[in-house]
Order: C-alpha cells, then structure tokens, then sequence
C-alpha cells in the first residue's frame, strides 16, 4: 500500500513539474560585445505579466549615464559601429523619446548608469514590448538587439535621443 501511495505521490508530483516546466515564462539572453568585438557582459529578459524584465550586467563602460534602447534588428556588426542593429524598435510607428506628445518608440528605455568602474548592472522593465509572439515581438523576421550609446538620451530629439554613438550590443536570442 505505502508503495502504491509513493508511486502515486511521484506520479501527481512529475506532473505537477511538467506543467510548470509547459508554462515558464518565454526568456532570452544578449552577449554584448564592444567596439572591438570583445565581449563586455550580457543581458537576460523575462517575460513577466507587465512586460519584458531585463537584467543587465555590463563592464567597460564610461563611467556616467547613457541611453539603452531595443534596436530593430538582430545583428551587432562592430565593424560598422553597430549600425546592422538598425533603428529603435518600433513596431508600431512613433517619434522618439518620453517627451514627446506623441509617445515612445517601443524600444525606448530610460538612461542607466555606468559606476566609476565602468560597470553598469541594470533591471530595466519594457511594458512595450514582448518575447512572445505579436505585433511587439523582439522575434519578427529580422530579430531585435540592445544598444548602449556613448551619451544619455534626452528624451525628445529625433531620432534618437541625441544619445551619442554605439558603443556596445548584443543580439537578443530565445532561450
């Protein structure tokens, strides 16, 4: 009887782990690498009821605030100051920053700061964005990236924030 009760207990409790393991929560990750290539830290996302929660852990970078925005694409070419990343996500079409009356691109973030080591260690949420599928998926056909740029966004100027060249990125992969 007690073997039939543990067998039975393992049995609702396997199940019980494959259900939660059927509905984690979608997750990814960015390596991001500097100007020269070389990898300076990484970046993780979580999907969360609000939004995507991304933790960032980087060093190497100026001390001081700069902008961190999602890019519109999934490529981190550092021979071309990581211009392959292309523009701000903005899936659905805006004007840049959180100043302007008309709203945000998707993939605009507030600055984060980098200490007097240069290390910058970040949890960021972006309501506006997802890892699952839909019109504000970081996975349409051409993929996404994160971007950390030389200067702080000011919030209103166009394109971009007046934020400063590129000088990390990382490509966003499912995990």
């Amino acid at each position: 009887m007690r073997m039939i009760a543990l067998t039975l207990a393992l049995t609702i409790a396997g199940a019980g782990m494959a259900t939660a393991a059927a509905h984690k929560a979608p997750s990814a990750a960015a390596r991001i690498i500097g100007p020269d290539g070389k990898a300076l830290g990484n970046a993780k996302f979580i999907q969360t009821k609000k939004g995507v929660l991304i933790e960032l852990d980087v060093k190497g970078i100026k001390p001081g605030a700069h902008g961190v925005h999602i890019h519109a694409v999934g490529s981190c070419d550092a021979k071309t100051g990581f211009a392959s990343a292309g523009g701000h996500f903005s899936p659905v079409p805006r004007n840049h920053g959180f100043m302007d009356k008309h709203g945000a691109h998707a993939g605009d973030m507030t600055n984060q700061y980098a200490d007097a080591n240069g290390t910058m260690r970040a949890s960021i949420l972006n309501s506006d964005v997802t890892l699952r599928r839909g019109e504000l998926s970081l996975f349409d056909k051409d993929g996404s990236s994160i971007v950390i740029h030389a200067d702080p966004d000011d919030y209103r100027s166009q394109p971009a924030g007046n934020a400063g060249g590129r000088v990390a990125c990382g490509v966003i992969n499912r995990l």
